[in-house]
């Protein structure tokens, strides 16, 4: 009989980890090839790991709620055969990872007080992991479940850093130190002296989270945790960015009667709905070619200029959550190839069939809120992006037709764009000659264009 190693696979570019969620098969379960064998959650995505052979489930390493990197052997599965080869062990990559860590531990030592007295160890809770380095940090200088729960964190989705985590040290010491010097101790008052009045100590104020109160009639749900994650990153991009929004109205009546005109045979020659998605991507990704600083990300204060123009597209799940999956070089498309990545990924996306690297990499993003009937939005920046354009409904309005023989008043189709951007790094003119930019090449549609 021989053993198979089944270890949780690389899941796209800067995808370290992932989170357990279920175990779909038992020990003693016979699996076949691509049945899946657990569920996993990273950041974005929820998916499945399928297992690459035929055999049975004979021993699994990590638990529910575990967080997993990439490579590692999740579970082992005895295969049929007459190979003799044995699972190598897993003390070996286990040992260098401890070394790896411990290392790690120890550089960081030299630079903070020695370890303090053990308290109970740290674990991840139900919507914050920690890496194995925070871990140790936290078991080492001393700090509670709860005192790590409450440090801000900077990393993805709120994470804490090793760097969050030595901030947060070397500001606890400094607090501590300035108490100190607070406590200013008795002096008894000689003759002729005016005693010196002892200082008190005033402990901080706590604030308590308010109690919920609700009746017998009244349902509780608990949120998943995927929009356990989609409030964090909300809360995070409001407290990191500065928004600020620029807001246009768009005529496109040119656009709408050429859709209209071309659609039915667009879908009998593609086999694909051209919708106004697509064509708003189109315009979108021309006006980021021509204004390359709104693709760009902010981290502490250097600039990265995004050299590909992948615009994320914000989608909602049956269950109301959010999720953004990305058109890579959205600029090197045609309109054909806009309109098969825009339907497969919003496909994929209601059917939970995204894979993690649908999602990453996105440098701009764009949200339709017009397709719950919205006329404009202020969208919240997906960070570390700088900006988000907000698609408005398209509503036919009396306006002012221009023309040399005068002006009139005719029913034209229009919609408002509402571009949000970070006003840390871009600045009025600049998100007002973007979002202007998008409306000039949606108005300048050309009524007979061939696709």
């Amino acid at each position: 009989m021989a053993k198979f190693e089944l270890r949780l696979p690389k899941m796209g570019e800067s995808v370290a980890e992932a989170t357990i969620t279920s175990w779909v098969k038992d020990i003693g379960d016979t699996i076949d090839m691509d049945d899946p064998v657990l569920e996993i959650a990273t950041d974005k995505v929820d998916s499945e790991v399928p297992s690459e052979v035929d055999g049975v489930l004979i021993e699994r390493f990590f638990n529910v709620d575990d967080v997993v990197q990439v490579g590692q052997v999740l579970a082992i599965i005895e295969t049929e055969g007459d190979d003799d080869s044995k699972v190598e062990t897993i003390q070996e990559t286990t040992d260098e990872v401890e070394e790896v860590e411990n290392e790690a531990v120890q550089h960081i030592q030299e630079t903070v007080v020695k370890a303090k007295e053990a308290v109970a160890s740290v674990a991840s809770t139900g919507d914050r992991f920690y890496s194995p380095l925070v871990k140790n940090i936290a078991k080492a200088e001393g700090i509670s479940q709860s005192e790590l729960d409450g440090i801000s964190g900077t990393g993805k989705d709120g994470r804490v850093t090793k760097n969050d985590i030595l901030d947060y040290l070397q500001g606890r010491g400094s607090n501590k130190a300035v108490a100190e010097k607070l406590e200013t101790p008795k002096v008894a008052a000689k003759p002729n002296e005016t005693a010196k009045i002892e200082t008190p100590k005033v402990d901080s104020p706590k604030v308590e989270k308010p109690v919920l109160v609700s009746s017998g009639e009244d349902e509780i749900i608990e949120m998943t945790r995927m929009g356990k994650l989609v409030a964090q990153h909300m809360v995070a991009s409001v407290q990191t960015a500065a928004h600020v929004q620029s807001f246009i109205e768009a005529d496109v009546t040119n656009i709408w009667n050429w859709r209209k005109k071309v659609k039915d045979a667009f879908m009998k020659r593609e086999g694909e709905n051209l919708t106004f998605t697509p064509i708003f991507m189109e315009a979108i990704a021309k006006a980021l070619r021509d204004y390359p600083m709104m693709n760009i990300s902010l981290q502490g204060d250097t600039v990265i200029k995004k050299k590909n123009i992948n615009l994320g597209m914000a989608a909602a799940l049956p269950d109301g959550n959010l999720i953004v999956p990305v058109i890579k070089n959205a600029d090197q498309l045609n309109l054909v190839g806009m309109t098969k990545q825009v339907n497969d990924l919003a496909n994929r996306a209601r059917m939970g069939k995204l894979k993690p690297d649908d999602t990453q990499g996105g440098t701009y993003t764009v949200t339709n809120v017009g397709t719950f009937g919205s006329i404009m939005g202020t969208p919240i920046i997906n960070q570390p992006q700088v900006g988000i354009l907000a698609l408005g409904a398209i509503r036919k309005v009396p306006a002012v037709i221009e023309t040399p023989a005068g002006d009139f008043i005719g029913i034209r189709y229009k919609m408002f764009l509402s571009h949000s951007y970070d006003h840390r790094v871009v600045n009025g003119a600049l998100g007002g000659q973007f979002v202007k930019a998008v409306t000039d090449y949606l108005e300048a549609w050309d009524i007979n264009r061939e696709i």
